[in-house]
This record gives C-alpha cells, structure tokens and sequence, in this order.
C-alpha cells in the first residue's frame, strides 16, 4: 500500500525465494466476514489490538521452511500462483505461434525449467561477459562498461526502489515539472545488500551480516573460476562499503523536494567528476538526452570520485561479481544454491527455496505479465466483480471529498486544489485498458540466461524510447494477478488489480462493515496516498508544485511530525525502532484511509444498524477487518530488513493506527490507562 513511493506491502518472498503454498492460510476459506477463530480474547483490545484480532492464528500458525512471513497477502499470491501456473501450463499444451506473446510465454517457463540444459552449460553463457569485463585496461573503457549496464531498474514511485546492483540506476517516469512528458530520471545504486545501513550500522547484527556477505562473495567468486577470491571479496566490500557513504538514507530519500536537482548533460563533470560521463552516456544510449533529474546528487559525486579514485582491478572483480550475483539464480545449481544461502537464509531467514515450478512462475510474470495478466483478467475477474470495485471506490472518494469540505483548518483556496486532485484521480481497477506490447523481446526454449539478459535489455531500450514522448496516464505500473495497490502520484492515478479484490479483502458475501474495513481501508489508503506526506507536493495534474496556502502547509506539517514522533516510540527490537520519517507517508495515508474508509461503512448504512455478527457489533467488525489485514509473522532477519529498507511500518504497529481514531474508542470502551489510550487531543487528526 504505498503511495508516493511505492507498492501495498512489502514483498518478504521475492523471486529468489519462490516457494509452496501455505499450509495454514490466514482465513478459512468459507469464511464470510471476521475471522472470528483468529481472535484472542485473552488480549484487551485497548492494550494490543493487533494480538486481540490475530492473536489465536499468530499461536497456531508455523512459518513452513521455505518462507520468510506468513500473512494474508502471501495466502492470496499463492492463489494468484496457482492460477498462473496453470494458465502457464494451459498455453505451452496449446502449442502457440512462434513468435506470439503466448509462445514467449511458454518458452520463457520452459527454459527456466531445463535444469539439466542449465547444468550442462555450465558457466558459457556467463563467459562472454566476463571476458569482456576482463579485457578493461582503463578508466574511460570502465566508464564504457559502466553505460552499457544502466537499466531501467529503479522505480522511485511505484515500488519504493532505490536499490539497485549497478552503478546507477534509471527510471523513465513525467517529469516534475511537465508532467505531459516522460523524463530520465537517475538513482543512486552500486551496493548488493538491502541498504545503506547494512554497511554503515556498527549492530552486531549488521556486522555478522557484513561477515557472512563477505563469505558469500568470496564463494561466488569462485565458483565462478576467479583465483585469490577472498582478497578479491574484500575489496569488493570495501568498495562498496565507501559507495555506501555516498548515499542518502530512505527516509531522506522519500523527500520529493531533495529530489528534485535537474541536471544537463553539461552538469556532471562539473559536479561529479572522476567518472568519464562521456563515455558512460553513449554506452548507455543517452548521448541525446539533454537533461536528468538527478535524484541523489551527493551520491552522484561521491560515487564518481570512487571510479576514479579506487583500483581499475578493483572495479572490474566488482562488475564481475555483480554480474555473477544478478544471474546467479539460472547458473548451475552449485552457485543459485549458494545464492539462496546467503540472501535467502543468512539475510532473509528462508530455510529452504520454493519449488522450481513456483519460481519459473514468478519469473514469467516479471517478464511477460502482462500476457499472462490479459488471460488471468477474463477468467478471474467478472465484470459484476468490476463494477462492485468501481462503486465501492466512488463511495470512498466521496467521503473523502466530503472530509476535506468538512475541514477546519484547511482555507478554502488550498480545499479547491485538494478536490481538483480527487476530480481528476483515475482510478484502474481490476486490469488496465490497454496492454504491453513486447515485440521487442525474443525468447528462446533453450537460453534462460540470455532471455533474462534480453528482457533487462528490451525493458531499457523500451524506457528510454519512451523520453520526451507524450505520458499516459492509464498506464499501468502492476499487472492483473499482482496482490496489491498502488497511487501513481505524477499520473494523479491509481491501480487496483483483480488479484486484491478477492476474499478475504473483498467479499460480496461478507457484511458491508467487513469490506469497508478490509478493502475499503485498503481504497481509502491510496487516495488518502494523494494527500500524504510526498503526494501532498504535488498537484492534480502530477506536477511538483506548493498549491498549499503556508497556514494551511504548516498545520499539515505540525500533524505529519506528530505521527512521526508516534511511529518512533514503537521498537520491534532492543537495538532497532521504527523510524517514523521513513514510514511517514505509509501511516498518513493509514489514519486517513481508515477514517475516509469508516465514514463510507456509516454511509452505506443509510442511517439503519449494522447486523450484529458473532457477537460484534457493525463497527467492531470494521476494525477487526482491518486489523486482520495486518496479521503476519515474520522470521527476525526478514522483519529487520523490512524495518531498515520498507517505507511500510511492520503489520504489528499498522493494526495500532486505529489509537488515533475516535470511533474506535467507543467501540472497543477503551478507557484511559490502557496501552493505546491516547487522549483526544493527542490522536493525529490530519484529513
């Protein structure tokens, strides 16, 4: 659920961690409404909320070997899985065209399923590259390779990307200013780990991880036949150790404004020397592009003055290593496995992988989704289910509208341009309105590491044909059978694919207080997204610019910090607390999406009386539901990655958000003393 940047929740099972689906889901299937089974009543609603409404399924509930988390996000993805993976199946038996969408399809899975191919080729198809990277012998043909391995890998956004394994990393996106027109935008990157804080933290944790990491590279390295392999680690570590104390932390990150540095081309060796930028753009195909939007500009110059300043051998056992590292999961299985040791176990807690099947799935929906997501959408998504989103959304934005009329505080001049945003908000729900063409990407049965490298390469070259072309809009960033939701802050636009809008999150079974406070809180978070603490910078038509009167920026702001310091109380360890900045955004748009949410549950009552289910009345099921949406359990190394590099608070301290809302008070009779009692004039009250 991430606003300005980025997605719903935080993936804890990535590609490289593909596995089975869960043995014990989050919600019984038959279940319409609360799941009442998951509650522990032993746990007073006004002292610990999240464990009153998940507590008996956190005491039941095992996380099986070959996962990081348990929730009711990954229940449903492993739907969303199966479903592929026999639509997958579906489309190879039909023996497609050569060439069509749907044979790449079937030939992309296909070649990530020949395990016995991949083992027979051995590290040829990895050859090439590393003799290229060999044959450096100066800096400008570093700067040369440098170019070359820009892609488009970043999403500052969408999906909350900042990291990426290159140098650099680009993301094509309208541009701060003309938001008509798609902009090169360029990201810090060069670091393997997680973030930052990985490198730069003196934890104990932090520090064994910097061991174990150290370790790892050194067996990557010679599994793929480099000789001195731990001198070589240790001054990768090194290096990029020092590209880490270049970069900006997350949370900084997430200021729009600190981001907003355009630079020419005539700019960079000004302001970033020590790398021949020259040369770096014509490898990377940029040489025409006369401007960038430089996200991070210390780490620009930082990193520029490494290429010059540390070892051109140095840099080359670098770029071979991430190579190596990037495609280590379709090697042979000596260095995948040993991949998954260190960032599926050591870094993430994951005992064992998923199955190859569940893999080779995951790797086609991050090729060629879009194929797959055009099936999945006829099949699995009515239009009866579409138009029971659609007016569901309606009602929210409706009562958001009719909060910001209702607002005290708010001058009318900065209320016109709020309710212009909400007029001109698009809203995608279910599949987008037109789909990916990828006539520039080949597929063969028998090469998945070249279909990878190919896809990599046709998604940059399709990103940057797109620079100073018109923007769309109704552009989609997800496709169909993604669980997830996403605001599009320079489109003004939001996405709401088919996948989420699914039981438990969306049930036409379920009491109308179950939906508005499971996917109604859901809808409500990412128009209220529109309004955070990024979205708020820009305006209806997704341009930076302050449409706030400064009365009303400085009473927004005041409430923001507020929030901020509530977030910074919470600590899931002795030695690591939620950083209320980093996570801002995704809790502004929490209190006000449960508020926005509520009000459109008591709107749909028509003044009658909620039904009373199981005992709870209509608005404590409302709360419950929203609560539920949060319940996880996550391995220690996965819940400290998210705390150190999520933009997203853990679903512990997101179920706590109802403290600041004051129905939730009267319906649970939480009464000062008890844990999350905060005094009326103490609860974030911001939209």
């Amino acid at each position: 659920m991430k606003a300005i940047l980025g997605v719903l929740k935080l993936a804890v099972a990535s590609t490289l961690f593909a596995a089975t689906a869960c043995p014990q889901s989050l919600f019984a299937q038959e279940t319409h409404g609360i799941a009442v089974a998951n509650i522990d009543r032993s746990v007073k609603p006004g002292d610990d909320f999240y464990h009153y409404a998940n507590g008996a399924w956190i005491k039941r509930t095992e996380i099986p070997p070959d996962r990081v988390g348990m929730d009711v996000w990954t229940k449903l993805a492993d739907v969303g899985n199966k479903r592929m993976a026999d639509l997958i199946a579906e489309i190879a038996k039909s023996n497609p065209a050569a060439g069509s969408p749907t044979r790449k399809v079937a030939d992309l899975y296909n070649s990530y399923m020949d395990e016995a191919g991949i083992e027979a080729k051995g590290l040829t198809p990895l050859r090439p590259h590393l003799d290229a990277i060999a044959a450096i012998k100066d800096k400008r043909e570093l700067a040369h390779a440098l170019g070359e391995s820009l892609r488009a890998d970043v999403d500052a956004l969408n999906n909350g990307v900042f990291h990426t394994a290159n140098l650099f990393g680009l993301w094509v996106a309208p541009g701060f200013h003309d938001s008509e027109h798609y902009a090169a935008y360029l990201m810090q990157g060069g670091v393997q780990l997680p973030d930052r804080e990985y490198y730069l933290s003196d934890s104990q944790e932090m520090s064994k991880i910097r061991t174990q990491y150290q370790i790892h590279v050194s067996a990557m390295l010679k599994l793929a036949g480099f000789s001195d392999s731990d001198a070589r680690a240790v001054r990768i570590l090194e290096l990029e150790h020092a590209i880490a104390q270049t970069h900006r932390s997350l949370a900084d990150s997430e200021d729009i404004h600190k981001a907003d540095n355009t630079w020419t081309q005539a700019d960079f060796p000004a302001k970033a020397p020590g790398l021949d930028w020259t040369e770096y753009f014509r490898a990377a195909g940029l040489s025409q592009q006369s401007s960038f939007i430089v996200w991070q500009p210390e780490a620009f110059t930082g990193e520029s003055g490494l290429v010059a300043s540390a070892s051109l051998d140095t840099w080359k056992d670098w770029l071979a290593y991430h190579l190596i590292e990037n495609y280590g999961g379709v090697l042979p299985k000596t260095l995948a496995d040993e991949r998954f040791a260190f960032f599926g176990t050591a870094l993430s807690g994951a005992k064992q992988q998923r199955p190859r099947w569940q893999r080779g799935v995951f790797v086609v929906d991050g090729r060629l989704g879009d194929v797959v997501g055009q099936v999945y959408a006829q099949r699995y998504f009515s239009p009866e289910a579409k138009a029971q989103a659609e007016a569901m959304v309606a009602n929210l934005i409706a009562a958001f509208r009719k909060r910001i009329e209702a607002l005290s505080w708010m001058n009318a001049t900065t209320k016109a341009e709020a309710e212009a945003k909400l007029s001109t908000l698009y809203v995608g729900v279910g599949y987008p309105e037109t789909w990916r063409d990828y006539s520039n990407y080949e597929v063969k049965a028998d090469d998945i590491f070249g279909n990878l490298w190919r896809a990599d390469l046709a998604d940059y070259q399709r990103q940057i044909a797109r620079l100073g072309k018109p923007v769309d809009r109704k552009e989609w960033c997800m496709e169909p059978q993604t669980v997830n939701a996403v605001n599009l802050p320079l489109q003004n636009a939001l996405n709401f694919p088919a996948a989420i809008l699914q039981p438990p999150f969306f049930d036409p079974a379920a009491p109308a207080a179950d939906n508005y406070g499971a996917i109604g809180t859901v809808i409500g978070h990412e128009i209220s997204h529109t309004f955070d603490s990024e979205g708020a910078a820009f305006d209806s038509k997704g341009r930076v610019r302050n449409w706030w009167t400064p009365e009303d920026l400085k009473h927004f702001e005041a409430a923001t910090a507020q929030l901020a310091a509530q977030y910074d109380t919470y600590k899931p360890f002795p030695d690591l607390a939620i950083n209320g900045k980093q996570t801002l955004g995704e809790n502004i748009a929490d209190v006000a999406g449960i508020a926005a949410a509520y009000d459109g549950y008591r709107a749909s009552l028509s003044g009658k009386t909620a039904p009373v289910e199981d005992g709870f009345s209509g608005d404590q099921q409302f709360f419950l539901a929203f609560a539920q949406n949060w319940g996880e359990k996550t391995r220690e190394a996965a819940l400290r990655q998210q705390i150190m590099t999520d933009g997203h608070a853990p679903g512990e301290y997101r179920a706590a958000t109802v403290r600041n809302i004051d129905a939730w008070y009267a319906a649970f009779d939480v009464k000062a003393g008890e844990k999350l009692y905060l005094a009326p004039g103490d609860r974030v009250r911001i939209w």
